[in-house]
């Protein structure tokens, strides 16, 4: 099933798998042939002085010479497929949830500064190329950061967030697609349709503004895949004059915007579980899937098979020491 599934840049060249059947028919003809002719004469005298051929290495041998022919002729054939490779640029736009219940001590010191302290590791592990803009969020959202390379204006505010009231989850999204406009164009090509990401954290549930499920299809028009990270435990709590006031972490709502938006939605329960988050969305932004000739992987195959066939057949004729 392996060969039908792949792609090559000079599929004309695969007749030569037809010699295969070929030579692996001519071969059972020479064994049958000589089964028959032990048959006929029997054992002699020199059957008893002669060690007997070990079979079982020359098929395996003759095996091994067949798979390396298969491989180096799907070599030859120039097969391709995707790989990953760094992207060269990209928009990422870090949409931060800065919301009261943000203040819970659940994380330490707080849920707010542990994301602050993951997002500027985050930023900086990006791309020197890509474009990274800051979007907070609380009752209504404001593009912090417009798409900039400059890193230290990026970080220099996210330490400069501070906790407001209410959550609009929605308008975070929206204000983050408004913010993906003013990405300068590249000056190498200005007319290329550059890819963008939003990395959204959140710790709870829309409680104000336009639904998250709207912003989230509107996203998905625009081909803006989310990456939700949902922050903090279930036993979060902040103090309100004196009184303990729950505020858990509502993973449901984030992961739908992601279902929805065609990105991933992760969860992080502690300061270092959102260190491992943002590496692998940095992973799987910083590369792309790129068709490219993979000739060298065949060929290594081809050849490793190649020297085990020769390694066999020399056995055969040689008593190692």
């Amino acid at each position: 099933m392996l060969v039908p599934m792949l792609q090559f840049l000079a599929p004309s060249r695969l007749w030569l798998l037809l010699l295969i059947p070929v030579l692996v028919g001519l071969y059972l003809l020479l064994v049958q042939r000589k089964r028959n002719r032990n048959r006929e004469v029997g054992r002699t005298m020199f059957d008893l002085v002669i060690p007997r051929d070990r079979t079982w290495l020359r098929h395996l041998a003759v095996a091994m010479s067949i798979l390396s022919l298969l491989t180096l002729t799907l070599a030859f054939a120039k097969p391709k497929d995707e790989v990953a490779v760094p992207r060269e640029r990209a928009t990422i736009v870090v949409t931060i949830d800065i919301s009261l219940s943000m203040e819970a001590t659940d994380v330490e010191p707080t849920r707010l500064e542990a994301a602050k302290a993951g997002a500027k590791e985050f930023v900086n592990s990006l791309p020197p190329k890509f474009n990274v803009a800051l979007v907070s969020f609380a009752g209504t959202a404001m593009t912090v950061v417009p798409p900039t390379t400059d890193r230290g204006s990026v970080t220099a505010a996210i330490d400069n967030l501070r906790p407001d009231r209410s959550t609009a989850i929605g308008e975070g999204i929206y204000t983050s697609l408004a913010a993906l406009a003013q990405v300068p164009p590249d000056p190498d090509n200005p007319s290329a349709v550059v890819p963008a990401r939003i990395v959204l954290l959140s710790d709870g549930k829309t409680q104000i503004g336009r639904a998250s499920d709207e912003a989230a299809t509107a996203a998905k028009a625009q081909k803006v895949p989310i990456y939700t990270i949902a922050y903090g435990t279930a036993d979060g709590y902040i103090d309100i004059g004196g009184r303990q006031e729950p505020v858990p972490v509502d993973k449901v709502e984030l992961a739908r915007v992601s279902r929805i938006s065609g990105g991933e939605a992760y969860t992080a329960a502690s300061a270092g579980e959102l260190k491992e988050v943002y590496k692998d969305i940095g992973s799987s932004v910083g590369k792309e899937k790129v068709e490219r000739e993979v000739t060298s992987r065949y060929a290594g195959f081809g050849l490793g098979l190649a020297i085990l066939a020769a390694l066999g057949m020399v056995s055969l004729g040689a008593r190692w020491p």
